[in-house]
């Protein structure tokens, strides 16, 4: 007897998704509750276990788009006993990534393995028991490339692309479908310009306080909480401040509604190798400064790993996001729909202001808020902003708050 391996639903709006990557190989005996294959969606990748034990016959190779429900194996469960070694493969079937000696590879790592087709065996790990990690996969493909060719003594002459042969031509591009995320966020991106009024409204802020309070503090606050305390929860902390005081900012369009919101979800942008993730922080204005910091660092932690749910990045009032990270230093953040307002954080850079009738340097972070016209005035945008401006120039009174 047979058992059926479909695709499960994983959202009520979730109706397809790619079949990214088999962790068995076919032939291969699969146990009750084993990772199967990873399933790629337009908005998380999760890992479905096997629901039975038996012998895994593939019928959708990976890298295929499946429909929720669709039949993409089968278990039979009459074989049983040890793994065996896999079925050889025919000349015909696609290449398959070996994983002989590293069953544990991490999602970024096994990607690139699959995209790249790296043989495995090939590479030394240089991870805990010897397993391949990225930089161990990223640093053998950087090897395998060979050194630029000489140029040649005879002036360059311009070759019309259309004389360049076609198996040169291929060599100058890589081609791959748009993953269901990249998909989703391209989608998103693009509704976002066409069906609001996006405005942004640009204002600076004085970093000091922040950094001498975490500098005051930090030793004792990872000590008795172990975590960090770092900027983060504190812009959290002042858009929930603005968001109780600018009662327009927490509102979305509904059709020919106007939804106001007296809830306080509020998103952290977080930049993923599969493109960036919204995870949901539920309650924000019911949390500590340190269960902030610990759910910030967690979702962080399951957005590189791949193991995002759903439920995690479903809901949200408001977005905040940290460009500032990777060194921007003034940017407009695209709205989230259907939200309507996001708040750009940036860079930290030492300018001179003016203190009174000094002039001073000052840590200071350029700050965008970005806005539906349609939901939110001019003046409330600006005040909203300035609200946030002071609660991160003066902390304290957002500590006092909780």
């Amino acid at each position: 007897m047979s058992i059926e391996v479909k695709i499960p639903a994983v959202g009520e709006s979730i109706t397809s998704g790619v079949l990214a990557t088999w962790h068995k190989q076919d032939g291969e005996i699969v146990h009750d509750g084993e990772a199967l294959f990873t399933l790629e969606t337009d908005k998380i990748a999760t890992e479905v276990p096997a629901v039975g034990s038996g012998r895994l016959r593939i019928q959708v190779e990976a890298g295929q788009e499946v429909k929720i429900g669709q039949v993409v194996a089968s278990l039979d469960d009459s074989v049983s006993g040890p793994v065996s070694t896999p079925e050889p493969v025919s000349a015909a079937a696609p290449p398959v990534v070996a994983e002989e000696r590293n069953e544990t590879l991490s999602p970024a790592a096994r990607r690139i393995a699959e995209e790249e087709n790296v043989k495995l065996s090939e590479v030394t790990g240089t991870g805990k028991h010897g397993q391949v990690t990225k930089s161990d996969l990223v640093e053998y493909l950087e090897s395998k490339v060979s050194p630029p060719k000489q140029p040649s003594a005879e002036p360059a002459t311009d070759v019309p692309i259309s004389s360049i042969p076609a198996a040169e031509l291929a060599s100058r591009t890589t081609r791959r479908k748009l993953t269901p995320l990249r998909k989703k966020i391209a989608a998103q991106l693009v509704m976002a310009q066409q069906n609001a009024a996006m405005l942004t409204t640009f204002n600076e802020c004085d970093m000091s306080a922040v950094m001498q309070l975490r500098s005051q503090y930090q030793e004792s606050f990872q000590k008795r909480h172990g975590v960090k305390l770092g900027f983060m929860s504190v812009f959290i902390k002042a858009a929930v401040d603005a968001l109780q005081s600018v009662q327009a900012m927490n509102a979305r369009i509904d059709g020919d509604d106007l939804i106001e919101n007296h809830y306080y979800d509020i998103g952290v942008a977080v930049g993923t190798e599969r493109g960036l993730v919204v995870p949901i922080i539920r309650d924000a204005d019911k949390k500590s400064f340190a269960e902030l910091e610990k759910e910030v660092a967690a979702y962080a932690e399951k957005a590189r790993e791949g193991k995002l749910h759903l439920d995690d990045l479903t809901g949200g009032v408001f977005t905040i996001t940290n460009g500032g990270i990777y060194g921007s230093l003034l940017s407009t953040p695209i709205l989230n729909p259907p939200q309507s307002g996001i708040l750009g954080m940036h860079k930290i850079q030492n300018r001179p202001v003016v203190i009174g009738d000094k002039i001073e340097v000052r840590p200071m972070m350029y700050l965008a808020l970005s806005y539906d016209h349609r939901v939110v005035d001019g003046k409330e945008a600006v005040t909203f902003l300035v609200r946030v401006k002071e609660c991160v120039e003066a902390p304290m009174r957002l500590l006092l708050r909780g």
